[in-house]
């Protein structure tokens, strides 16, 4: 009994017509079984008779009695069905905040599993088995439980929400389409679910795709907190590095300062010390003389005191002490020249941290050219757009508004707005230049004022000798010895413009904490030829990275 419970299954008991559980089955002669309702109603309407399974024609209309057979396991079936309900009914849930509940259930809500939109009514496990036998209810569309289902509702119609209008890119009843849509599109709303589906699906791999953008992006800004990490680690290093060695240097100039004038002071001792021996010396023996001639003085002894007179009349010979001096030594200088070859070190060090930091800064070298739509009408540039030299003539050419109309100046072609770039610039043999960046906004008509404020980063040469960074107010550059090329470099986000002279791997100046909003492009000016004293051109120059 139990294997056959185990093969039971709702379809064998289902009646062909109205595709529902029998209801007092009957057998036609063909054996095929219906509800007799359902055959009866159908042999009413169709004539002649037919099996509405197996299509078999009857001549005379079959006598149907109910198979009392199938009707007791029918019966039986739904016995066990209603038990089975029952207990998955008893381990339902209790419908929790959050959750939709059954509308059915009367006191204590369950858990709703559908939502049909045609009752539009949410139901728990035990009342939705209707829908699930009855042939009618199963018609009805079934979706995971929501709530206000009223919304699925037409408000001024009270019909199902079933066409989208899209005119008015709205959902609408049936009798919406009719009045009020009349002359517009509709489409089912399956079909426009379709299609907003497989937009949402499109947007959905955008979205994806930006997360992964982002992601990366992340993972961009975390190489590039490594890479800081890693290079302010090296610098802390070489930091730790320099500075400990120039705390050694120092430690030994002292070392060596206090040694020079201790061992000055102890050879002055020295030789005091031995003047005051022998003066010591001479004092015992003119004191031991004394104590004679005293006890010779006072003898009574004519005979002897004569006779002794003559050795001890005269002094015992001594030394003449009146230019003997001690002269102490001279301490002036020693720190003084001390401090100097402190100093020295101190150059050496340096030269080789900017030597260095000049390596560092090339590896950001970058193709400049100049742009002749920028250059003043009296400037000569060379077809590559490397060289510029001032001539005497004024060219007639077109007054842009990004050319420089009074000053002789010209910009590089090339824009940095992020990052880091750097190039060279040859000023040999010239008495006046200009050279360094400027925004792309800056004022390019009449007089131009060279400094921060106006958009300009810049240093200059002016009569030979004068070497100025125009940071407004100028401040005046103390140079060993001038520039034959000059290295230009731009770190946009730090705010840092540095100038170097590449001969000498030195740093000439440095504008910091400058506040880069505009694109910045290099500007050179070669100054008025003068005669041909300044005649020589600005030269960029290919960077030689082994400097």
């Amino acid at each position: 009994m139990s294997a056959a419970n185990n093969l039971r299954s709702e379809d064998q008991f289902l009646c062909s017509i109205c595709l529902d559980v029998f209801t007092d089955p009957v057998s036609t002669p063909c054996g095929h079984n219906f509800c007799k309702n359902c055959i009866t109603e159908n042999w009413n309407i169709n004539v002649p008779y037919r099996c509405p399974m197996c299509k078999q024609l009857f001549t005379i209309r079959p006598y149907l009695k109910i198979n009392t057979f199938i009707s007791e396991v029918v019966a039986q079936f739904r016995h066990e069905a209603q038990q089975k309900t029952s207990s998955s009914s008893s381990e339902q849930q209790v419908s929790k905040p959050g959750e939709v509940p059954c509308d059915v259930c009367t006191g204590t809500k369950l858990k709703a599993l559908k939502s049909c939109l045609v009752c539009l009514t949410s139901y728990c496990q035990t009342h939705l088995e209707p829908h699930l036998t009855v042939s009618g209810l199963k018609r009805h569309q079934l979706i995971h439980p929501v709530e206000n289902l009223e919304d699925r509702m037409c408000r001024d119609h009270d019909k199902p929400l079933e066409l989208f209008c899209k005119t008015d890119q709205t959902c609408v009843c049936i009798i919406c389409s009719v009045l009020d849509h009349k002359t517009h599109e509709f489409v089912p709303l399956k079909e426009e679910y379709e299609g907003k589906k497989a937009e949402l699906e499109k947007t959905e791999a955008e979205i994806q795709q930006m997360i992964q953008k982002r992601r990366l992006k992340i993972q961009e800004i975390r190489d590039s907190v490594k890479i800081n990490k890693d290079d302010a680690d090296r610098e802390k290093a070489e930091g730790v590095q320099v500075f400990t060695a120039l705390k050694e240097s120092v430690d030994r100039g002292l070392e060596q300062l206090i040694k020079e004038i201790e061992e000055k002071q102890k050879t002055t001792e020295k030789q005091a010390e031995h003047f005051i021996t022998e003066l010591e010396q001479e004092i015992s023996e003119l004191m031991k003389r004394s104590t004679e001639v005293e006890q010779l003085s006072l003898s009574e002894d004519h005979l002897h005191l004569l006779q002794s007179f003559p050795s001890l009349k005269a002094a015992p010979p001594t030394k003449d002490w009146t230019q003997v001096r001690v002269h102490p030594p001279s301490y002036e200088g020693t720190v003084v020249r001390a401090v100097a070859q402190l100093e020295e070190t101190l150059s050496k060090e340096k030269k080789k941290l900017i030597e260095a930091e000049l390596k560092r800064v090339q590896q950001y070298a970058v193709d400049v050219t100049l742009d002749p739509d920028t250059a003043h009408p009296k400037l000569i540039l060379s077809d590559d757009g490397k060289q510029v030299h001032c001539g005497d003539v004024r060219k007639k050419l077109p007054d842009n508004p990004e050319r420089f109309s009074k000053c002789v100046n010209v910009l590089g072609k090339q824009s940095f707005s992020s990052g880091r770039f750097y190039f060279e610039v040859q000023v040999k043999g010239k008495t006046d230049w200009d050279v360094g960046v400027a925004r792309e906004s800056i004022n390019r008509k009449g007089k131009i004022t060279l400094n921060p404020e106006n958009g300009n980063w810049t240093i200059w040469l002016r009569n030979r000798n004068d070497y100025d960074a125009n940071s407004g107010p100028s401040v005046r550059l103390s140079l060993k010895s001038g520039p034959e090329k000059v290295g230009v470099f731009v770190d946009y986000e730090e705010g840092l413009v540095s100038f170097y002279d590449v001969g000498a791997a030195a740093l000439i100046y440095s504008f910091t904490g400058c506040s880069f909003t505009d694109k910045l492009h290099p500007f050179f000016s070669p100054s008025p030829s003068y005669g041909g004293k300044n005649s020589a051109p600005l030269i960029i120059c290919p960077v030689n990275h082994t400097v």
